[in-house]
């Protein structure tokens, strides 16, 4: 039965030519990462999102430990729509064993998350939090390995992943123009941290298409706050439950401010944010929708970044080796 779909902004992503949903649907949730998800919750989510615009699912085999690409697979397959409708997103070189860059491995990879998507090719493989490898290895063996496989048609576009934003510019200066068609930041494009705003002209110059994460940074920007493991500083932690805290006795969502301020960046194709039930899904969908017709909540924007300045664009360590 064909599904009654709803119209969402579409954006280019660099010179790829695709289009994605300026809304993405993260997948990491569908691996049991925040707590079970049944098999009918994920094959629901993944249709209401697809019947509410959402064209762009990002996976990892890290995610879950393969079971994020398995539900995902399952999922759109129980779309039952032609492949082109949708564009799928998924990762290599970092596992549940740990992180493995090498040409064999990455090539490996490619068939066996193919094998869990249920499908032919994936639209971009991206290399999966680069800065825990080597990134001269990244470089040197790993993207020319990724290059074969479009070639080949396994894949179609090649992207890098990281936390740290100089990763980014550490390989895009060091490969052929054009070998990296798209980068996806997290955290650091949200009320909090919008340090990847600088970037943006250099990516745009190199042709390279932007996906932005975690606009909610991990959980920071939520009434309930983030999971104990949160790496951020208690300062940043504290500030941001005081955000949420007054946007609650303003009877407004810091959740839903936030994710309508990363989509307010049109330069940023597409904002990845995870789902794991129909009511995320639509409160998501709904924000997007609410932010095109009303634009953002100035007034609440300036009391929250107020509040959030002295800790505006702190972030937390990650590991970055360049040989």
């Amino acid at each position: 039965m064909a599904l009654l779909r709803t119209k969402m902004e579409l954006r280019p992503l660099g010179n790829t030519g695709l289009r994605l949903s300026c809304v993405g649907f993260g997948a990491s949730p569908l691996g049991n990462v925040f707590g079970p998800v049944s098999e009918n919750d994920a094959i629901s989510s993944v249709r209401e999102a697809f019947r509410l615009g959402i064209n762009f699912f990002d996976t990892s085999p890290y995610y879950g430990g393969t079971l994020s690409e398995k539900m995902l697979g399952k999922a759109l397959k129980a779309l039952e729509v032609p492949r082109n409708e949708y564009i799928v997103s998924t990762k290599c070189g970092r596992y549940a064993e740990g992180f493995d860059f090498s040409a064999e491995r990455v090539t490996k990879s490619i068939d066996e998350s193919l094998a869990r998507l249920q499908l032919d090719y994936v639209d971009i493989l991206q290399c999966h939090d680069i800065e825990f490898g080597s990134l001269d290895q990244i470089v040197n063996e790993t993207i020319p390995a990724l290059q074969k496989l479009k070639e080949s048609g396994k894949i179609r576009f090649i992207g890098i992943t990281g936390l740290p934003l100089e990763v980014f510019t550490y390989v895009l200066d060091r490969v052929p123009p054009g070998a990296v068609d798209v980068i996806l930041s997290y955290c650091h494009y949200s009320i909090n941290d919008s340090t990847l705003e600088e970037l943006l002209p250099y990516l745009k110059s190199k042709g390279v298409g932007v996906i932005s994460a975690s606009p909610l940074a991990m959980g920071l920007l939520t009434v309930t706050g983030p999971p104990e493991w949160h790496p951020a500083s208690p300062e940043l932690k504290s500030a941001c439950q005081a955000a949420a805290a007054y946007c609650k006795e303003r009877g407004k969502n810091i959740s839903k401010l936030s994710m309508q301020y990363s989509l307010s960046n049109k330069d940023i194709s597409s904002v990845l944010v995870g789902m794991n039930s129909v009511r995320q899904v639509e409160e998501n969908a709904a924000a997007a929708t609410e932010l095109a017709l009303f634009g953002n909540d100035q007034e609440a924007l300036v009391e929250i970044e107020a509040i959030l300045k002295s800790v505006k664009n702190q972030t937390w360590p990650s590991g970055i080796k360049q040989s």
